[in-house]
């Protein structure tokens, strides 16, 4: 039976993976709606044509490594699981050490490091896709550094998430998943908090804008928006990529705004502001402690349903998966493989609320810099940079997309001019005759 579901699963990843390549290549249609050909939003009036070639070709692939990604662990949990590896890490971890948080240690670290060594392969095709589309000008080198970085951090987030995970298995083998939830609401809190200062800057350098004229502008907006920064700070992205961000991070005395150099490099000052105008509707909105409360719901009901499966899972198919109980260590490639599966499932609605949260900041943004024109080319050069698809196909939007697709933002900015052109001209025919505007 175990040999059965490891076919099946492969068979699986592999049908799933063809029907992605037909959908993207062959079925889906990113055309424009007519009413929009000639509009600003339409790609073919700000790309030329070698960049409209460009950005389908790039779209496409990068959209199918998207999918093919997160299905991939999938696969490669069940297989540690049918083929009895996850059984073996135990039983190396238990003859390496006596003390029960080494065992656990040394067992998650052959299980991150076939996970690193089986997803590697994909994460090297995007990252050369990215090169060859001059999207990325990282050098392998400094690449491979960050990946050595994230997976040693994710390490020592597991380990600490693992440990405490199976001790409360062991506690109460019913209610575990709610205490779980509990311990994780201050941990989340407090990774919120650490990353701006502490996990960020191992990755890239932060320093405060060089540009003093500019930062003076941003701080007067992020007073009027109530936001506490005393500097507005610079990333050195332009090193890596060429692609263009800016973010508010971090919560209460940790918090940061945060501009790419490539983005100042880029854009004029007006654009910027509205960028950074849209960052800071973010803080404003308090859309971060709304995604965090959302994510802890998420997670609270996530949690029962990973305890209910994984009961259900073992009482069919534990001989099979080499798993006699939940409190076992070597069920985690089982933990992992349903929370992947609820995240993936419930992106769909993540996305949802946070597209409307960006719709949100977008106008926020223009109601604060009263900009359409700079609004509208910062979105035009976003799509440039990135080689995004202004129109993309539906799955492509609904599992992928946290903000609205540009069609739709450029539009948005368009509707906001003609109103505010037609706020002009009714005021101005109001006038009394013989008075000048």
């Amino acid at each position: 039976m175990a040999r059965k579901i490891g076919f099946y699963a492969v068979v699986a990843y592999a049908v799933y993976g063809m029907f992605f390549y037909w959908y993207l290549f062959y079925f889906a249609d990113t055309s424009l709606p007519f009413e929009y050909e000639g509009s600003r939003a339409d790609p073919a009036t700000f790309l030329n044509g070698r960049e409209l070639m460009l950005t389908e070709e790039y779209s496409k692939v990068r959209n199918l490594l998207f999918f093919l990604s997160t299905p991939l662990e999938w696969l490669l949990y069940t297989l540690i699981l049918v083929s009895g590896l996850s059984k073996a890490f135990k039983r190396w971890a238990e003859q390496s050490a006596k003390i029960k948080f080494v065992q656990t240690a040394i067992y998650l670290f052959w299980l991150s490091l076939f996970a690193f060594i089986g997803t590697f392969p994909l994460n090297f095709i995007s990252y050369s896709l990215s090169k060859s589309y001059h999207i990325s000008v990282q050098t392998f080198n400094s690449w491979i550094k960050e990946e050595l970085i994230d997976f040693w951090i994710n390490y020592g987030i597991m380990l600490i998430i693992v440990t405490v995970l199976y001790w409360l298995t062991n506690k109460s083998r019913k209610r575990w998943w709610l205490y779980a939830w509990l311990l994780s609401v201050p941990f989340t809190l407090f990774m919120m908090f650490l990353r701006p200062v502490v996990i960020d800057p191992l990755y890239n350098d932060f320093y405060p804008l060089k540009n003093k004229e500019l930062e003076a502008k941003i701080l007067s907006m992020a007073e009027q928006a109530n936001i506490p920064s005393e500097h507005v700070f610079e990333v050195n992205m332009a090193q890596k990529t060429t692609a263009l961000n800016a973010y508010v991070t971090g919560i209460g005395s940790n918090s940061r705004i945060v501009l790419w150099d490539t983005t100042l490099n880029l854009l004029n000052e007006k654009q910027i502001l509205f960028i950074m105008a849209h960052e800071m509707a973010h803080y404003v909105k308090k859309h971060l402690y709304i995604g965090i409360a959302g994510y802890l719901l998420l997670s609270l009901a996530g949690l029962y349903i990973t305890s209910k499966a994984m009961n259900m899972a073992i009482r069919r198919w534990g001989n099979d998966l080499k798993i006699s109980q939940v409190n076992d260590i070597a069920s985690l490639p089982l933990i992992l493989l349903i929370v992947s599966i609820l995240m993936f499932a419930s992106s769909p609605l993540s996305n949802v609320l946070s597209r409307y949260q960006e719709k949100q900041a977008d106008q926020y943004a223009i109601e604060m810099t009263r900009d359409p024109a700079a609004a509208i080319s910062t979105f035009q050069e976003l799509t440039r940079a990135g080689l995004s698809q202004v129109n993309p196909p539906l799955l492509v939007k609904i599992f992928r997309y946290e903000h609205p697709t540009m069609l739709e933002r450029i539009s948005a900015m368009e509707d906001y001019e003609i109103k505010q052109k037609s706020k002009t001209n009714m005021g101005l025919s109001q006038k009394p005759k013989g008075q000048t505007p």
